[in-house]
């Protein structure tokens, strides 16, 4: 079944026809129509990675807004900027609703659309019908966002019980599971909450919990399967972000929400402590991680493994942490390390020397693997990144 989205752009495309896409006011792709023009420029690389990535970069939207697109009730005609990747120019036409502008249709302009041509005067009124949608979904969205806070602060009992009901209610047949959480940290709390991109149910920024070890996240309520379409939206702004998720064990209704969201918060405290685990780490495959950061976060070091992470033995500390991550085997973690075995046993004694430490004995071993990675929670102690070390 097409999205009540898709049945417009296709009308828009229809009535003029011309190619069109639709994006959300954070230009991020709701719906594209298809084209059989063998003319390369319908395909420019804006357009292209609009469509592949369902997004487009801030130099992008940066040249775009700069013509006032986002005060703009008539259609806007954007000349072309090869040095973004924006080749051919453009048409858009606003999204409003309510005079507020909720996204933007975007034409290929190749000079046969006079802007006050009646074609485009029909096309702006579609996408007034879109913007109504959109609109709904926002204050829908807001609603959502709301009891998802009060679902997730609340203390259990009647008010978190209530919460949980009326979250069902406004998600409608969504309710019905599965449903996950994603934490996306660090949040700006001062910071406007972001267009719901698609696939999320709910966006709502919280505070830091007593475990957290960081400070505010944004939660986002999501079905498992569009997870990481949604975070690898809400990571990649802004560009260059330092930002990371986290998500949690699907959940089968609202009510058990409540447990999810520290899972979510553990994997993205993960995710921001081990490269490995990549922009969004899963509950499932954050391994020791799942009981490490419920540890108090101010925990001090151990005190045997403490001289290991002062700065002077970085080098050390990676070489443990590889050594153990792989099992103790001395010729993976030398390859690993692109050292000679001597030179790793050498450097396992200077461990066990500075450690106290017997990397023969297993309690010692796991001991100081655990100690390791603990540390990589801390900023101030973090090892090296473990980018280098094979999974």
């Amino acid at each position: 079944m097409r999205s009540p989205y898709q049945e417009l752009i296709d009308e828009i495309c229809a009535l003029l026809n011309a190619p069109a896409t639709l994006e959300g006011r954070d230009f991020g792709l709701i719906a594209f129509g298809a084209h059989d023009s063998d003319d390369d420029r319908v395909m420019d690389p804006v357009r292209t990675r609009s469509i592949l990535r369902r997004r487009s970069t801030a130099a992008v939207r940066a040249w775009f807004e700069g013509f006032g697109i986002t005060r703009a009730r008539e259609p806007v005609r954007i000349p072309p900027d090869p040095s973004a990747g924006v080749r051919t120019g453009r048409i858009c036409l606003p999204v409003r609703h309510g005079g507020v502008v909720h996204g933007y249709v975007w034409l290929i302009d190749d000079g046969t659309f006079p802007l006050d041509d009646p074609r485009l005067t029909e096309a702006m009124e579609i996408a007034g019908r879109a913007g109504a949608l959109l609109a709904e979904e926002a204050r829908a969205g807001s609603r959502a966002g709301e009891l998802l806070r009060t679902l997730l602060t609340a203390p259990a009992g009647e008010e978190s019980a209530d919460a949980a009901g009326e979250l069902a209610d406004a998600l409608g047949p969504a309710a019905e599971g599965p449903l996950a959480l994603i934490a996306v940290a660090p949040w700006d709390a001062t910071a406007d909450l972001p267009a719901p991109p698609p696939g999320a149910l709910a966006l709502t920024a919280l505070p830091p919990g007593q475990r957290a070890g960081a400070g505010w996240a944004l939660a986002a309520l999501v079905r498992p399967g569009a997870a990481r379409a949604v975070a690898e939206r809400l990571v990649g702004r802004p560009a260059g972000s330092a930002r990371r998720a986290g998500l949690s064990a699907a959940r089968h209704e609202a009510a058990e929400l409540a447990a999810a969201w520290p899972e979510a918060l553990a994997s993205v405290r993960a995710a921001g402590a081990d490269d490995r685990l990549g922009p969004l780490a899963d509950w499932a495959s954050i391994g020791p991680y799942r009981l490490l950061t419920a540890l108090p976060p101010q925990l001090p070091p151990d005190p045997a493994v403490a001289p290991l992470l002062s700065p002077e033995h970085r080098e050390l500390a990676h070489t443990a942490e590889t050594f153990l991550d792989l099992a103790g085997q001395a010729t993976r973690t030398a390859a690993a390390l692109g050292i000679h075995r001597q030179t790793l046993y050498y450097r396992i004694s200077r461990i066990e020397h500075l450690t106290g430490l017997s990397l023969n004995n297993g309690d010692d071993r796991l001991l100081l693997h655990l100690a390791l990675k603990t540390a990589r929670l801390r900023p101030s102690t973090q090892p090296p990144p473990a980018g280098s070390v094979p999974p």
